[in-house]
């Protein structure tokens, strides 16, 4: 049985809707996303949390499709093609606005499905996340024993929800240990290879009202960081696991290829506060 992995990460992508953070006009959107003070913060959140597990993956069969638009100011537009020859897995797709956000990304996602898959697993990926180092293998192997779930409806969610939630402020950054449920990190969904949807077609935190939705918490499975920046502030439903002692440099250098002390450093350098919206870190 071949499963692809397949992920979609939304880079500044200025388009119609799919934000929480809202603008009336589409001006003041794009004045908002290429914001050059915002545009360096969320380079440098990618460059150092995201893409870092990304080249780690111990199991390198996979696609990562990077969206954003044609007119993403440079640097940064030229610092994503370049990232095409650093990690071979990933693929740019560059996107006009469109008034529909699912249509859009459904036109950068489709054209890398394999048609030759008997299943896709799909993932979303924000540009500020970050993934295990074996997401992919873990993402792959046990979709075997969910295989049976899988076959009723040919839509199944794998939910790892045990992870760490960074919180960066103009005081550095603070780690907590979380298992959140449907978090939307690490958390695949397998599909048809011809089911014209992707994993932002089903919103995360409600995906067990489309299929089934399976939890699986006994590894470190993703960091969620928690910032100024953020489209969402809140972390979700879920509880605290025990970290007592816990080593976050080594454990985040580990498991993430995170260098904490540099982005301790960095959101003391930006000096930002914690966001100014409802249900902020909590």
């Amino acid at each position: 049985m071949r499963l692809q992995m397949l992920g979609l990460c939304r880079f500044s992508y200025l388009g119609g809707t799919g934000f929480q953070v809202k603008h009336e006009e589409i001006e003041e959107r794009r004045a908002y996303l290429y914001d050059p003070a915002r545009l360096a913060r969320r380079w440098f959140w990618f460059e150092n949390i995201t893409l870092p597990g990304y080249i780690a993956q111990g199991d390198p069969d996979f696609t990562l499709v990077v969206m954003t638009g044609p007119d993403l100011p440079e640097p940064y537009l030229s610092q994503l093609h370049e990232l095409t020859e650093i990690l071979p897995q990933l693929r740019l797709a560059l996107v006009p606005p469109m008034e529909r956000h699912l249509d859009a990304c459904m036109a950068a996602v489709a054209p890398h499905i394999e048609p030759g898959a008997d299943v896709v697993g799909h993932f979303r990926q924000d540009d500020d996340d970050a993934v295990a180092v074996d997401f992919i293998q873990h993402a792959r192997r046990d979709f075997p024993a969910l295989e049976p779930l899988w076959s009723r409806s040919k839509r199944l969610c794998c939910d790892y929800s045990r992870g760490v939630v960074l919180k960066g402020t103009a005081e550095g950054v603070a780690v907590e240990p979380w298992v959140v449920h449907n978090t939307g990190i690490a958390q695949p969904i397998y599909l048809a290879p011809d089911a014209g949807r992707t994993a932002v077609h089903f919103q995360h935190w409600r995906v067990a009202l489309s299929m089934p939705n399976v939890m699986m918490a006994r590894h470190l499975m993703f960091a969620r960081f928690l910032h100024h920046d953020n489209d969402s502030g809140a972390i979700g439903t879920g509880y605290r696991w025990p970290a007592e002692g816990a080593d976050w440099n080594d454990l985040l250098a580990q498991r993430f290829c995170i260098d904490l002390p540099a982005l301790d450093a960095a959101a003391r350098e930006f000096g930002l506060p914690g966001a100014k919206r409802p249900h902020w870190g909590a």
